[in-house]
């Protein structure tokens, strides 16, 4: 019978210590591989969680800047104090143009600038209702005021017009009035007949009257003029003679005569001789007194 050698069981031996190196190295390998994948996975999430954390953030930020551009608007509208608003704006508007890429410790800080913001929009809330508050009670402030100032207004037109009222009736009453007016003719004689007259009766023609007493005129310088008018409506006039013109109704017409006086308020007389030079043509000429601007007497004579 023959014996076994003695190397078998070293061979066996051998085999054994190898395999159970080989399932080490893969059990090894096999957790190695595990944990990688594991790994991957959580990196994977993290990034994935970053990634939605970071466009969350970027989108606050943007509802931030909305948010701050209507305050802006709002306040300035209310006439408040947007510079710290402002501000706040350049800030967000940088961050939204920087790289999306972010480290944990920046995007923790963006976090915490935009709790900021935040916190301060909602202080702006609060001054806008009081801005609105205030500027509800100026424009009542203000409409009072306007009304105060609208019945102010019409007092004072009021006024102006029953001064301007007041003024015409004083200008009214104060104007000058001629009374006992007479036209007399006057010959070469000196000798005078009341009319009707003759052309031969006719040197020189004198009117005569006097102005009536009148409390509310001032005593200051008059102009008195008189026209002579024929039946043609003509004036008689001659520059050589003292004839010239005045203003009547925003038009220049002749005078026959003129004189300067100062009028005194004592029924002072006034005399006025007119030498025409000339026979006067038959019929019926009127006689008007003028001072500044307006008629004070009107008479009558006739020539045949």
């Amino acid at each position: 019978m023959e014996k076994s050698t003695p190397t078998e069981p070293k061979k066996s031996n051998k085999s054994a210590v190898i395999i159970s190196l080989l399932l080490v190295v893969i059990v090894i390998q096999s957790v190695k591989i595990y944990l990688d994948y594991k790994e991957k996975v959580q990196v994977k999430q993290q990034l994935v969680s970053t990634e939605e954390d970071l466009a969350g953030t970027m989108q606050r930020l943007n509802d931030v800047k909305n948010e701050l551009d209507q305050k802006i608007a709002d306040i300035q509208k209310l006439g408040g104090n947007i510079a710290d608003l402002e501000k706040a704006k350049a800030e967000v508007e940088k961050e939204l143009r920087r790289s999306t890429q972010r480290s944990a410790k920046a995007m923790k800080e963006l976090k915490d600038r935009l709790d900021g913001y935040e916190q301060l929009l909602k202080l702006k809330d609060e001054e806008i209702e009081k801005l609105k508050s205030v500027n509800k009670e100026l424009f009542s402030e203000n409409k009072n005021l306007k009304t105060k100032q609208n019945k102010l207004s019409d007092s004072i037109n009021v006024l102006a017009k029953n001064k301007e009222e007041l003024a015409e009736k004083v200008a009214i009453a104060s104007q000058l009035k001629a009374e006992n007016i007479s036209v007399k003719a006057v010959n070469s004689k000196g000798k005078e007949r009341e009319s009707p007259f003759r052309n031969r009766q006719i040197q020189k023609i004198k009117v005569e009257f006097n102005l009536a007493d009148n409390k509310v005129a001032p005593i200051e310088g008059k102009k008195i003029i008189i026209r002579i008018i024929d039946e043609n409506a003509q004036v008689i006039f001659d520059v050589a003679r003292g004839s010239g013109t005045f203003m009547i109704s925003n038009k220049e017409e002749f005078y026959t005569a003129a004189q300067e006086i100062l009028f005194d308020n004592t029924k002072q007389k006034l005399i006025f001789y007119y030498e025409k030079g000339t026979e006067y043509a038959e019929g019926t000429y009127t006689v008007e007194i003028f001072t500044d601007t307006y008629k004070i007497g009107q008479t009558q004579f006739s020539v045949k």
